[in-house]
């Protein structure tokens, strides 16, 4: 997707005032990521004493309506400037260290020039993604049209507080995007501005969850949540018998629930039970390994009985039910959470969701509101809350619902074909955007067959599944579908993902039958060798793995 250029009145914020005369801007190319050119302008405005000649050293007109009787003498200097993606000119940055020069001749180097080993790690992980099979749950990749904001000058400004309130000046621009960025978060949920509110400055969604909870609960107050091993998120108040694992269970008293191991599915009865046991002052649906939808009229009944807030942490299927593909949580929760860089296809960043009415005597706007500032953040990131704006208007268009319609096909597929080749999925099946694989009963685990995997260029990630008793080598995997469902996958294409997939099990059974040890540095030790035996194998799957993913276009810059 790509955004329109356009071009912005300068402010006396690019004249460096003095006495003589000044050259203010000469813009350079600018390379993306990977060298893509976003383009440039040249021009130059040169003042002498106190009448101003304009020259332009590209032979075009002075764009921006620029007001030259109104500029000021100023004494002579040479500004170098690049535009930076978006069209919008670049603020005024520091030499590059090892250029000599006084602070009267500032360049803005490109990233290529300024600083070499950066651009080139940055290209290698570019090229890493694009010919690799992209599989991890959490993970998409972003618009072109999203990078360049998050890129742009929005970067350079704070903004404490929220829009007509903040502790410094020049906002109003920012406060512009971000009530658009309100705006569009709730009309892309499909939200009443009269009954509902966000806020749109988490940095992410962990920073979320811990915002709601400072704002809802007192220290030690108790809550719920899905069990990690169940396919919970760590900030939902995971803990061992040993150890506070998350803040949150550092900071509140953590009751988890669980799923039903015979059927894969939460385990309703039993987190009724305990509820009423434990007295918890909030409950969270969610999670990051559920492959199934969560049931909020239940949930919400249970809420109710024991006077327990219920919040829905939706931050992997927030795009599916923005789009309407599956169930919505809204209706039945009092506030939502959920980052916006998974399924939602945006930047890295965070929204928190709550009703306007009062819920148990508690004002949610203003309880999470100071929660977020001045209580566990400062200055909002605005490049990132702008990115964020930019991937909700695309959310509420007709494009949006039929790659999300796609992202859900895909995954069934994918669960179709697994099961066919044999492998156990927790809950059967998937109902949203991933599968969970258990991979216990072929003798082999997530640890292992992420790493034979990653050799492969097919990238997912190690998984608990209920009953294991170690994160570290936990007995399953995760797969997603919505990073390759962006690049143009379909059905078919994923049902040659699992059959990769299923090559690669192979792979790993058989390295781990050769490996000298039992315990997984044995087996890290032996397939990183010279004396690894399967290096052939491993080789002619990643050829046909690259193979299948370089047909396909990735986003972004």
């Amino acid at each position: 997707m790509d955004a329109n250029t356009s071009t912005q009145k300068p402010t006396d914020s690019w004249i460096r005032k003095g006495v003589g005369a000044c050259e203010l801007i000469e813009e350079e190319k600018m390379h993306a990521c990977g060298g893509s050119m976003m383009g440039a302008v040249q021009q130059s405005v040169w003042m002498t004493g106190s009448g101003l000649h304009p020259k332009i050293s590209t032979g075009v007109d002075i764009p921006w309506g620029i007001r030259l009787n109104s500029l000021k003498p100023c004494k002579a200097s040479h500004v170098e400037g690049s535009l930076v993606t978006g069209g919008l000119p670049s603020s005024v940055s520091v030499p590059a260290p090892g250029i000599d020069g006084d602070v009267s001749s500032i360049k803005d180097y490109s990233l290529s020039e300024a600083d070499p080993e950066v651009h080139a790690i940055i290209g290698k992980e570019k090229q890493r993604q694009f010919s690799c099979l992209e599989l991890i749950a959490s993970e998409n990749f972003t618009s072109r049209a999203v990078m360049e904001v998050v890129g742009s000058c929005l970067t350079n400004k704070y903004s404490e507080g929220l829009p007509g309130k903040r502790y410094y000046g020049g906002n109003e621009f920012i406060d512009e995007i971000e009530i658009l960025c309100q705006k569009r978060a709730l009309a892309a949920f499909h939200l009443d501005e009269n009954k509902w509110g966000v806020n749109v400055q988490p940095l992410s969604g962990s920073p979320a969850n811990f915002e709601v909870y400072t704002a809802l609960l007192k220290p030690h107050d108790r809550i719920m949540g899905l069990d990690l091993p169940h396919g919970g998120h760590l900030s939902h108040g995971f803990m061992t018998p040993k150890r506070r694992v998350s803040g949150t269970s550092i900071f509140f008293e953590s009751m988890p629930y669980r799923l039903d191991e015979s059927t894969g599915l939460v385990d309703y009865e039993m987190l009724e039970k305990t509820a009423n046991l434990f007295r918890p002052k909030l409950i969270i649906a969610g999670a990051s390994a559920y492959p199934r939808d969560f049931d909020y009229p239940r949930m919400r009944k249970i809420a109710d009985a024991v006077g327990a807030f219920l919040m829905m942490d939706m931050a992997h299927i927030s795009g599916l039910i923005a789009a309407s593909v599956i169930a919505d949580p809204f209706e039945y929760s009092d506030v939502v959470t959920t980052t916006t860089h998974k399924s939602l296809r945006g930047p890295r960043a965070g929204l928190i969701f709550f009703k306007k009415d009062p819920v148990l005597g508690v004002d949610l706007e203003t309880a999470i509101n100071n929660a977020v500032f001045p209580g566990l953040q400062g200055g909002p990131h605005n490049n990132t809350i702008g990115g964020v704006a930019v991937c909700l208007k695309h959310a509420q268009s007709p494009e949006f619902k039929i790659y999300q319609t796609q992202v859900v096909s895909n995954c069934k597929a994918l669960a179709a074909r697994l099961i066919d080749l044999g492998y156990k999925l927790v809950s059967g099946g998937s109902d949203n955007h991933l599968v969970l694989v258990d991979l216990r009963p072929l003798g082999i685990d997530g640890a292992r067959l992420e790493k034979i995997l990653d050799m492969s260029s097919i990238t997912l990630n190690k998984n608990s599944v209920p009953g294991d008793k170690s994160a570290l080598v936990p007995g399953g995997i995760r797969i997603g579908t919505p990073a390759l469902t962006t690049r143009g996958f379909k059905e078919d294409d994923f049902l040659a993902v699992a059959d990769l997939i299923h090559e690669g099990v192979q792979i790993a059974l058989e390295a781990k039958g050769s490996a000298r040890g039992t315990k997984l540095k044995d087996f890290m030790d032996y397939v990183e060798s010279p004396d690894f035996s399967l290096k052939g194998r491993i080789a002619d799957l990643k050829r046909r793995v690259e193979a299948l993913a370089t047909q396909f276009p990735m986003p972004g810059v």
